[in-house]
C-alpha cells in the first residue's frame, strides 16, 4: 500500500512558515492547504499577512481568502472541507502540505474534531439574554463554574479565548445542556486519517521573533492596514474581526486611543499571540523543531528520511 504524507509546517506568526511551505511544496511537487484561520477571509488581506501574488503563484494554495467575514465558518466546517480537499489531492500525489499557526485547526485536520451532543436551542437563547444584560463577565463566571479546569488551562495558554463571547457561550451551553464540563468532550477517539503526518516546527530566539513581529507590523502599516481596517470598521462586531491588528485600530477609530498607541498595542498583542502559539505547538507531539534560518534543503532531507522509516 502506498503511503500518503501530510507535511505540516507550524510555528508562531512572522517566523517564515509561508516561505518554507512553498520550498517544501516545490520539492515534493505538492499543493498547500492553508491553516491560518484569519487568512480565510477575503476582506482581510494586509492585516492577516496573506501570501503575496508571487508566493501564491509559486505553489497552488487552498483556503486562502475563500470565505467572507459575513459567513459563519467554524473549525468543524474547516475540518470537513480540508479533509475533503486532502482526499482529492492524495488521488494524484503522495504528498500535501499543511501550513499555519492556528493550533486548533491543525489539530482538527490531524486528529478530527471533537463530537459534541446537540444542545437545546432554548439554552442558547437564555444565555444570549443573560449575556446581553450581564456582559462578558457573566459568561466568564459561568464558564469558570461549569468547567474550572479548562478555564484555568485557557487562562494560561490562550487568554484571548476568554474574551470571545461566542466561544464562551458555546462552552457554557454545553456545560449547562449536558451537566458535564465542556472539556469532558475533548480528546475523544478521533476519526481515522488516511495519511501520515510529518510535522515541522519553526522557532527563533525571543528577541529575534519579537523584532520580526514589530517589523511586520510596520510593513503592514506602510501597505495600508489603517485604510483596510477603516473599510471594515462598520462591521467591527463580526466574529472574524475580533482579532489582533483590527481591534486596536477600531479603538483608534472610536477615539479611545491615539494612533501611535494603537500601533504599539498591535505589536504587543501580536507578540503575546506568538507566545501562545509557541506554547500550543510545544505541547504538540512529534514536532521536529528547526531554527527559522535553517536551510530548507536540510528540512526536505529530514522529511525524506521520515518517509523512508
Amino acid at each position: 500500500m502506498i503511503k500518503k504524507y501530510l507535511i505540516v509546517v507550524v510555528g508562531p506568526t512572522a517566523i517564515g512558515k509561508t516561505a518554507l511551505s512553498i520550498k517544501i511544496a516545490e520539492a515534493f511537487q505538492s499543493e498547500i492547504i492553508s491553516c491560518d484561520s484569519r487568512q480565510f477571509f477575503k476582506e482581510m488581506s494586509i492585516g492577516t499577512a496573506v501570501p503575496s501574488e508571487t508566493e501564491l503563484a509559486s505553489a497552488k494554495h487552498h483556503f486562502i481568502q475563500n470565505k467572507s467575514i459575513f459567513e459563519n465558518y467554524s473549525v468543524g466546517d474547516y475540518e470537513k472541507e480540508a479533509v475533503t480537499k486532502l482526499d482529492a489531492l492524495f488521488e494524484t500525489s503522495d504528498f500535501a502540505v499543511l501550513v499555519g499557526g492556528s493550533g486548533l485547526y491543525v489539530n482538527a485536520v490531524l486528529k478530527g474534531f471533537d463530537a459534541f451532543p446537540d444542545i437545546d436551542s432554548e439554552i442558547r437563547f437564555t444565555l444570549q439574554e443573560k449575556y446581553n444584560s450581564g456582559g462578558l463577565l457573566y459568561l466568564q463566571n459561568q464558564f469558570q463554574e461549569t468547567d474550572p479546569a479548562y478555564y484555568q488551562f485557557l487562562q494560561e495558554t490562550n487568554p484571548q479565548t476568554l474574551q470571545n463571547p461566542q466561544r464562551l457561550m458555546r462552552f457554557v451551553e454545553v456545560g449547562l445542556g449536558t451537566g458535564k464540563p465542556y472539556s469532558s468532550f475533548l480528546n475523544q477517539e478521533k476519526a481515522k486519517r488516511n495519511f501520515t503526518p510529518i510535522i515541522i516546527g519553526l522557532e527563533a530566539d525571543r528577541e529575534v521573533l519579537y523584532g520580526r513581529i514589530n517589523n511586520r507590523v510596520d510593513v503592514m502599516i506602510q501597505q495600508g492596514l489603517i485604510e483596510e481596517a477603516q473599510k471594515l470598521f462598520a462591521h467591527k462586531h463580526l466574529n472574524a474581526l475580533q482579532t489582533v491588528g483590527y481591534r486596536e485600530l477600531f479603538d483608534y477609530f472610536d477615539g479611545k486611543i491615539p494612533l501611535d498607541k494603537a500601533i504599539e498595542e498591535i505589536k504587543k498583542n501580536t507578540r503575546n499571540f506568538a507566545k501562545r502559539q509557541l506554547t500550543w505547538f510545544k505541547r504538540t507531539e512529534n514536532v521536529e523543531w528547526f531554527d527559522y534560518q535553517m536551510n530548507s534543503k536540510e528540512i526536505v532531507d529530514l522529511i525524506h528520511s521520515r518517509k523512508c522509516q
